[in-house]
């Protein structure tokens, strides 16, 4: 189900995790809850409450659901009008969970507990959300933690609102900062993509952080001269404005190499990811076994994992072309997507190209 998910992405023109959940509610619906579904069909239920639902009831076995769903139906055709709400109705559903099968509660959250995660999702203005899934007494501890030492530094006499303090508490500590002490400032190894020019306050554009996209001139700038913050020369191609060098044959590239490969590619080279260069695979496009292919810039790309592997999956054909750094795919539909690389260097038509233009 996973790779046919994988293949509606670009038809649907969403994520992946958005159309994996479309499939995995439909089939669930259809031989799990089918009382459910005639009253999604009867217009009585609409689809974020039946997705709740078929998530709630996920934990349990078939027979156990179509047993929920039996009850849940009977429950309904004497509720009150607001039993209906999407709230109410899972709350309704995790009562009758719990009542078909009992026993299973620790095991449920247990096995919520192995899918503790932390996720990014980036959002507008160049502020995004970093989002924590963990047991719920171990947050409320670390919600009290960051609460508590945000309030002592407003009592130490901090401008900052109380939202405002937390949010750097939190920052500070994973960094390694001394908590809301000031507002942080990131040290870890991102790629901020910018012109010489904007570095020089002479241009307010060109600039883009590594995963996220364009931002302001002058947050790249602040960025650039934090004192933890390394620059490093990226000399590009003047024509193209992708990455040549990075200032210096064998299967595994160098360092050098990959992180020249990572700051080019920026992204998972399947046209519809965008999960970050820095957390993918390096990828040969001619195999190095198989097709004799140099372990070469252009013969190396990034893939996500996933897509790493989907390279040689049955159906899936995919084709690169280095020179203009495009990816076409075809998915065992039958229909074929391409995607072009975003240059590093975005060219300037007015400005006369000038070998060895470097970029930042």
């Amino acid at each position: 189900m996973a790779w046919f998910a994988e293949s509606l992405v670009p038809e649907y023109r969403a994520s992946r995790e958005f159309v994996l959940g479309r499939v995995h509610t439909a089939v669930s619906l259809v031989s799990r809850m089918p009382r459910l579904l005639s009253l999604m069909e009867d217009g009585k239920v609409e689809y974020y409450a039946a997705s709740r639902v078929v998530e709630v009831t996920g934990v349990l076995t078939d027979s156990q659901a179509r047993e929920v769903d039996l009850l849940l139906v009977d429950k309904l055709s004497s509720a009150a009008e607001t039993m209906w709400l999407p709230h109410n109705l899972v709350r309704a559903v995790r009562r009758l969970v719990d009542k078909v099968d009992p026993a299973g509660r620790v095991e449920r959250a247990r096995k919520a507990n192995d899918g503790r995660k932390v996720t990014l999702e980036h959002g507008e203005n160049c502020q995004s959300r970093l989002v924590a899934t963990m047991r719920s007494e171990v947050a409320a501890a670390c919600y009290a933690r960051v609460d508590s030492l945000a309030r002592q530094r407003k009592r130490d006499g901090h401008k900052r609102t109380y939202d405002q303090l937390r949010a750097d508490v939190v920052a500070d500590l994973l960094l390694g900062n001394d908590p809301g002490a000031t507002t942080p400032e990131a040290s870890a190894v991102v790629y901020v993509h910018m012109p010489v020019d904007t570095a020089l306050s002479i241009s307010e554009s060109g600039a883009e952080l590594d995963g996220y996209g364009p931002i302001p001139g002058a947050i790249g700038r602040e960025i650039a001269t934090n004192p933890n913050s390394v620059l490093r020369k990226v000399l590009c191609d003047p024509a193209t404005g992708d990455p040549v060098d990075l200032g210096r044959s064998r299967y595994r590239p160098t360092a050098t190499l990959r992180e020249t490969m990572r700051v080019r590619d920026r992204e998972c080279v399947i046209p519809w990811c965008h999960r970050p260069a820095r957390h993918c695979d390096t990828d040969h496009e001619q195999e190095w076994a198989r097709d004799n292919g140099p372990t070469s810039l252009t013969n190396l790309t990034t893939r996500c994992r996933r897509h790493h592997r989907m390279k040689n999956t049955p159906g899936w054909t995919t084709t690169h072309d280095p020179t203009r750094g495009t990816t076409t795919v075809t998915t065992p539909l039958g229909t074929t997507h391409t995607g072009r690389r975003t240059p590093v260097l975005n060219l300037r038509m007015e400005s006369p190209p000038i070998n060895g233009t470097e970029c930042r």
